[in-house]
């Protein structure tokens, strides 16, 4: 049996852990390195991507800076989380703001230092991600669209990094980027219309906010039907294997939540389409494995 101090360190542990949403990053990770091997860097050995200490380097500096990020987002959103999120904002609060905010400056720090061991470029790439975050956290996210804009683009910005490091200019992989930019997009845009209440508390102008529920499903809505085509273009066009079955599920997926967003008109609605978008996301990072299921045994040698 744990005693008191026991059980509130493991508490104040599990904390951090829902403060820099560790299972997010663990998830990002994955797809740094399924990412490398199957559609950056198919013709290497396995062994050269996986063991690649520079490789490595990036994936433990983007981490880093992501759970630095998740620690900023949760600082300058305490008070409107509170009301969108009261249960998770509880557990949240067993960690000081005090804490929080060193840790976050520890973690940019060691990104920062990670990162100069690869180049000087990463130090800037990393160095501007950084402030990016930051910047968006602080001010740009109270921007109607901007915010969602700027949030998506900082999302898809750990795979831009691996791709330069690559050199990898290939026409499939921008469809791919363009395809979770705009599940992202529109995952960004669901969540505001879940979080109204906060948001109005707190006065951020989000487009339902300033614009009423009706045009920011229309957005949403238009942004379905464009995440139609990189998926088209990669179930027709490009070879990508057993994925294919992949973007005809999320074809599939798609129309429907277009179908369910059409018919939504309270916050559990939106929960659905958010959790939709997210098993899209996640279902995603997997099935990069079916772009060749024998690559893996192949390249072992």
């Amino acid at each position: 049996m744990l005693n008191r101090k026991n059980k509130l360190l493991l508490l104040k542990l599990l904390s951090l852990f829902s403060v820099v949403r560790g299972y997010n990053i663990l998830i990002i990770v994955i797809a740094q390195y399924l990412a490398s091997i199957y559609i950056l860097s198919p013709n290497l050995p396995l062994r050269k991507v996986v063991f690649d200490f520079n490789l490595f380097l990036i994936v433990l500096s983007s981490a880093m800076v992501i759970a630095a990020g998740y620690i900023i987002n949760n600082f300058y959103d305490a008070e409107k989380d509170l009301i969108n999120k009261p249960r998770k904002t509880m557990l949240d609060r067993l960690v000081s703001q005090r804490f929080k905010l060193s840790t976050y400056f520890v973690l940019n720090f060691l990104a920062a230092l990670v990162a100069s061991y690869v180049s000087f470029k990463a130090v800037l790439f990393f160095s501007s991600y950084i402030f990016g975050i930051w910047i968006y956290s602080h001010k740009l996210k109270r921007i109607p669209f901007v915010g969602n804009f700027i949030s998506a683009t900082l999302a898809v910005a750990p795979f831009f990094v691996v791709f330069v490091y690559y050199k990898n200019f290939e026409s499939v992989i921008f469809v791919h980027a363009l395809f979770l930019f705009l599940v992202i997009l529109a995952r960004e845009l669901i969540k505001d219309l879940e979080n109204m209440a906060g948001d109005l508390a707190q006065n951020y102008k989000t487009i339902p906010i300033l614009y009423g529920e009706n045009t920011s499903k229309t957005i949403i809505g238009m942004l379905f039907l464009l995440t139609l085509i990189p998926s088209m273009l990669l179930i027709f066009k490009f070879d990508v294997g057993y994925m294919y079955g992949y973007f005809i599920a999320c074809v599939v997926l798609l129309l429907l939540c277009l179908v369910l967003l059409l018919r939504s008109d309270s916050k559990k609605h939106y929960i659905l389409l958010h959790n939709i978008l997210k098993l899209i996301i996640i279902a995603g990072v997997f099935s990069i494995l079916l772009i060749n299921v024998d690559l893996v045994l192949n390249r072992i040698l």
